[in-house]
């Protein structure tokens, strides 16, 4: 796309590589650029810094935002460990990751209120998500419960347990991701571009570098494992009709530099103090060693740790050894800021750099076949003939789901049986046709009792009592066995999983049929190009139902559900 004019969001713009790709896009002219960063000291000094280095440009050409867009909007200025200290926050937490994304909880999180605050076109998506998500190490947590387990302590085992769920990496990247697409779709973001990682700088299972754990690094190979979740997450919303064009860039390099300089040396914006204990003072190593040990007679030097650095942005400062050890060739390696935004703005305007992983798995993946569309009528031929053979229908199992697949097979099964063709069910009163219904499966034992031994309940048309067996699959068992009945509930039950023989269900039904006629009438009689898929012949001149192609059209065209490569 032409970046000139449009809004671009940064995503840890004041960062190492977010600064390169800033720089690079003031080049296409866009309209605006908004920087953010996880601090609103990070944010103001970049917007500040881009104002001093392009003084042309208008004042409010770089606005920042600044905050955590992994918590909730009223949490995105407190750190996780803020959060946890209060039981009722870490709950609110847990929950946002971890419960049904509701419209509500959609419009409390940072992410759609960034978003509809500044409405960008463009999103370019910085943050070590990865970083962000498994360094929050999920291998401490379980230990801390398992430790709570064997202290047989309630209250510790309750704040370690909470915890734990609230370090989940799985449910995080899902929720993360699934706010993006929903905010990106309600406020029609064009594209999205994530900076992403390997998770090891590029090497392998052989990498040196471990967080003082076995090599390799678990908590390392965390990250690999969380950037792997994300990137086939993106790649399915790339897949997503409605949602942006979707690219990942992933360098597999360390990225450098910011700056070299000499001056003090800090790890999470804190000075390194400098201390000494004495020769004299030696511990001696007998039964056991303290992590931790106050009663030393450490000697404070007031002074700080000052040496020559290499700031390489979000992976840290190192020293001159540091940085050549893991860039030297056969390690790490590196690649600068600046070439990742080059491959960043190439791509967003529709260049091709062979560096976008997604559309990398699209050319990689085995799609679909002509073999098997060829074979598709054979099998289903073969499985006619066995259910004639037979004298049994085919119609579900619940055993590839979703239930409302089985609900749905079920409703049209009955419409062929009891009606057999379109034209039929659209003249008939829906009242009727409920009734008709009811009848059959009143008198058909067979039928009814395949129905809820998989799962599938039958509400009746009176809409307050139900054929069951003793298990159902809708809805869901989420840990409480027993569930409110509201009207509002049994319509979203009967929606997503119950065969719903009420008049309102069978006026949908006949709304469907009434669609397809319409449809199939519209084409011209005389047109026989590949343009229409569904046309009067493969619906058979609407002369008989078919549940298999009537609940494959909703899913694609109702529920807007067909895949778009």
């Amino acid at each position: 796309m032409d970046i000139k004019n449009k809004k671009v969001l940064i995503l840890g713009g004041w960062g190492l590589v977010g600064s390169a790709v800033c720089r690079k896009l003031i080049e296409e002219k866009p309209k605006q650029i908004i920087i953010t960063s996880l601090l609103k000291k990070e944010a103001i000094k970049a917007v500040k810094d881009f104002q001093a280095e392009f003084p042309s440009l208008p004042k409010n050409y770089f606005i920042p935002w600044w905050g955590n867009i992994f918590h909730r909007n009223k949490f995105k200025d407190l750190s996780k460990k803020q959060i946890f200290a209060n039981q009722k926050n870490r709950n609110v937490f847990i929950s946002d990751i971890l419960d049904e994304l509701t419209t509500d909880l959609l419009k409390s999180s940072s992410i759609f209120n960034l978003l509809s605050l500044h409405k960008p076109d463009v999103i370019i998506d910085c943050v070590n998500s990865a970083t962000a998500i498994a360094y929050q190490d999920i291998f401490q947590s379980a230990r801390a419960v398992r430790h709570a387990i064997n202290n047989k302590s309630f209250e510790q085992l309750r704040n370690t347990s909470e915890l734990l769920l609230a370090t989940l990496y799985i449910p995080q990247v899902i929720r993360h991701v699934q706010l993006f697409y929903r905010s990106m779709n309600h406020l029609n973001t064009k594209v999205y571009l994530k900076i992403g990682t390997s998770g090891t700088g590029g090497m392998g299972l052989n990498i040196p570098y471990t967080h003082s754990e076995e090599r390799p690094s678990r908590v390392l190979l965390s990250k690999s494992a969380v950037a792997g979740a994300h990137t086939l997450l993106l790649f399915l919303m790339g897949r997503t009709p409605d949602a942006p064009i979707t690219k990942e860039i992933k360098p597999t390099g360390a990225i450098a530099w910011k700056q070299i300089g000499f001056g003090e040396i800090k790890k999470k914006g804190k000075s390194i103090p400098l201390v000494d204990l004495p020769i004299n003072e030696t511990v001696e190593l007998t039964n056991s060693l303290l992590l931790k040990d106050k009663s030393l007679k450490i000697n404070n030097l007031k002074k700080n740790l000052k040496s020559v650095f290499i700031n390489t942005g979000e992976n840290g400062i190192f020293s001159r050894g540091e940085f050549e050890a893991i860039a030297t060739p056969g390690q790490m390696e590196f690649i600068t800021p600046e070439e990742i935004a080059d491959s960043v703005v190439y791509e967003i305007k529709g260049g091709n750099t062979g560096r976008d992983i997604i559309n990398a798995l699209d050319n990689a993946t085995l799609e679909p076949t002509y073999r098997a569309g060829f074979m598709f009528d054979k099998a289903l031929q073969k499985m006619k003939k066995l259910e004639k053979l037979n004298n049994v229908e085919s119609v579900a199992f619940e055993m590839l789901g979703p239930p409302r697949l089985s609900k749905l097979l079920y409703e049209a099964f009955l419409l062929k049986i009891n009606y057999v063709s379109f034209e039929n069910v659209i003249s008939e009163n829906p009242k009727n046709i409920s009734a008709k219904l009811l009848q059959y499966i009143s008198t058909n034992i067979n039928l009814r009792s395949q129905i809820i031994s998989i799962g599938i309940p039958i509400l009746l048309p009176d809409g307050k009592r139900l054929v069951r067996g003793e298990t159902i699959k809708i809805p869901p068992f989420q840990g409480e066995n027993e569930i409110k009945i509201t009207n509002k509930n049994i319509d979203v039950w009967a929606e997503s999983g119950w065969v719903d023989l009420r008049e309102s269900n069978i006026k949908k039904w006949i709304a469907r049929f009434n669609t397809l006629k319409n449809n199939v009438a519209k084409l011209n009689k005389n047109e026989t190009s590949s343009r229409h898929f569904y046309d009067k012949e493969y619906w058979n001149n609407l002369q008989s139902i078919e549940p298999g192609k009537l609940v494959g059209w909703i899913f694609s065209t109702e529920e807007q559900g067909q895949r778009m490569k």
